[in-house]
């Protein structure tokens, strides 16, 4: 009986050593390039990533939807805020005198002033309220 079973102990002890002898070794190897993967899996990633996102950009239909009269009205408005701080500039450098009082320029409201500090300029967007003071000081 005890030969029965160190026979079969034995024979359990040399299965078991002859599986740990044909183990393999592990390698691992990054698919994405941000962690040392190949670069020419960065496309496949980035188009399987896009697949796969159901979100859409707010800000990007935002941008579509602008019309033809939307975008020449605030074109317009870059060009007459364009002018007017050209002409803040030439005056600072005494080439052109800008008048004190309040101008209407589209949705601006501009305010020019003569103070102690020197040449003050306030800006209001009537659409939003949002308000903006330059101070140009004197020579």
């Amino acid at each position: 009986m005890l030969t029965k079973s160190t026979t079969l102990l034995s024979l359990l002890f040399l299965v078991l050593a002859y599986t740990a002898c044909n183990a393999q070794q592990f390698t691992y190897k990054p698919i994405n390039p941000a962690f040392g993967g190949d670069t020419f899996n960065y496309q496949w990633l980035i188009q399987s990533a896009e697949a796969q996102n159901r979100f859409t950009d707010p800000a990007e239909s935002a941008i579509d939807d602008t019309s033809e009269l939307d975008a020449f009205t605030d074109g317009l408005n870059r060009q007459l805020l364009s002018g007017f701080s050209r002409q803040i500039l030439n005056l600072q450098l005494g080439e052109e005198e800008l008048r004190p009082g309040v101008f209407t320029i589209g949705s601006y409201e501009v305010e020019v002033l003569e103070s102690l500090e020197g040449l003050v300029v306030n800006l209001l967007d009537t659409n939003t309220g949002d308000q903006t003071q330059i101070i140009i000081p004197n020579n």
